[in-house]
């Protein structure tokens, strides 16, 4: 099980604000989303709480899972997570992250995850309700 001071690579949570980022780098591949969510996992248990995500894809130059892999991810995080609503911004530039992402919102249709993709960061900001500047 993952430490609370074991972030993985790209991500920063701002309790302040409610809200964890996690801002991939290079190529996304299975492990590292594998940590990102252990942690998103452990995060939720030890948060008093709820909060929101967001996803900055914009420097991920590619990404190499397949869609089995984000099925299953996108329907264990449905399960998984069993608080109040809670919103998950991805901020999308390619088609690729496109596509993947809106498998996973339509996956986690119906749940107390409330995922949407933008295009621009500052719908994100008003969206989550949370300063443009945190999201820079």
């Amino acid at each position: 099980m993952p430490s609370l001071n074991d972030l993985p690579g790209g991500t920063r949570f701002h309790k302040d604000a409610s809200l964890l980022i996690w801002r991939p780098e290079g190529v996304i591949i299975q492990t590292v989303v594998d940590e990102v969510v252990a942690y998103l996992d452990e995060l939720e248990l030890r948060q008093e709480k709820p909060f929101n995500r967001f996803i900055d894809s914009t420097e991920a130059e590619a990404i190499d899972v397949n869609y089995r892999y984000i099925i299953t991810v996108s329907l264990y995080r449905r399960v998984a997570y069993t608080g109040p609503a809670i919103k998950s911004a991805v901020l999308v530039t390619d088609p690729a992250m496109t596509r993947y992402a809106r498998l996973h919102a339509v996956l986690t249709q119906g749940s107390a995850i409330k995922v949407r993709l933008f295009e621009k960061r500052e719908d994100v900001a008003e969206w989550l309700d949370v300063p443009l500047g945190l999201l820079l």
